[in-house]
């Protein structure tokens, strides 16, 4: 996956502003000042190890790990200060979104369930999920980051495209947060499935190995991931890897077969019958526009 290197003021509107920090030659305990508008939802998104933060609305410090995240919800305009004390470079994504636009999204009048949504995120109930520690962003987050970090759409279109991931963003949150409240002291089986599934889905594996490597019984891995996340684990694989393949596909350094290696095939027949059957169109020639 490419590094996330854009750096400014990515996006803004009258409902959403997405911001991407990085302090290339930070000082000593210097420290970075973010800001959280009146009545919003922040995203932020620690892209960097061992950042500490400090809110002037709260007094507790915090210590995030690369790759954590946490939405939290301003009721007035605050500031935030970021800081690493190892010299490392500071690199955050941040969108801000108003209340608004939320409240509009969710309609919480709509039902008890949406209310309660609402109610949580006011009450940064989704700041930490489990164990009061922040929680990690998934393989989809980071490939959403990716493609609003690398999207050049103007106008319509590109308000259209980023608020179409920011609601897949707060899907994904969504669900998350739900599978840490239903993990018992020993995980369910989809959780363990899906997670391994994230941090193995490039590798050369097949769905139907997945239960000699896991050590759970391939019919219960079937019935219970779908009974979960209303997808089999073929296509929740074959959905993250043609995610890396359309993103890898614009490289034009990258030679196909490597991409279908990259992205878990052995023989790049198959990757470009997969490929598409998912798009459409063949590699070569989206490659070529």
């Amino acid at each position: 996956m490419k590094n996330l290197s854009r750096s400014g003021l990515l996006f803004s509107s009258d409902h959403i502003k997405i911001i991407m920090q990085e302090d290339q030659q930070p000082e000593k305990f210097s420290r970075l000042h973010m800001i959280e508008s009146k009545a919003s939802f922040s995203l932020l998104f620690l892209l960097s190890p061992n950042i500490r933060l400090e809110a002037n609305d709260c007094d507790t410090k915090f210590l995030f790990r690369k790759n954590q995240y946490i939405l939290h919800y301003s009721s007035q305009e605050s500031t935030a200060e970021l800081w690493s004390e190892n010299q490392e470079t500071i690199r955050y994504f941040q969108i801000q979104i108003n209340y608004q636009y939320i409240f509009n999204l969710i309609d919480p009048e709509s039902s008890k369930e949406n209310a309660d949504i609402l109610e949580n995120m006011i009450r940064n109930n989704y700041i930490f999920l489990h164990k009061k520690t922040p929680p990690y962003m998934t393989v989809e987050m980071h490939m959403i980051l990716n493609e609003l970090i690398s999207d050049s759409k103007k106008g319509m279109m590109q308000r259209l495209f980023v608020e179409a991931k920011i609601i897949k963003l707060l899907i994904l949150i969504f669900e998350q947060f739900n599978e840490k409240n239903t993990v018992q002291a020993e995980p369910g089986t989809s959780y363990v499935v899906k997670k391994f599934i994230d941090e193995n889905y490039h590798k050369n594996i097949r769905a139907e190995d997945m239960g000699k490597l896991t050590g759970i019984n391939q019919n219960k891995i079937r019935k219970e991931f779908k009974a979960q996340y209303q997808r089999t684990v073929a296509d929740y694989m074959l959905e993250l890897r043609m995610l890396k393949a359309k993103k890898m596909i614009i490289d034009q350094d990258i030679m196909i077969k490597e991409i279908a290696i990259e992205c878990g095939y052995e023989y790049v027949q198959n990757f470009t019958r997969a490929f598409k059957k998912k798009f459409g169109v063949s590699p070569e020639k989206l490659r070529k526009g």
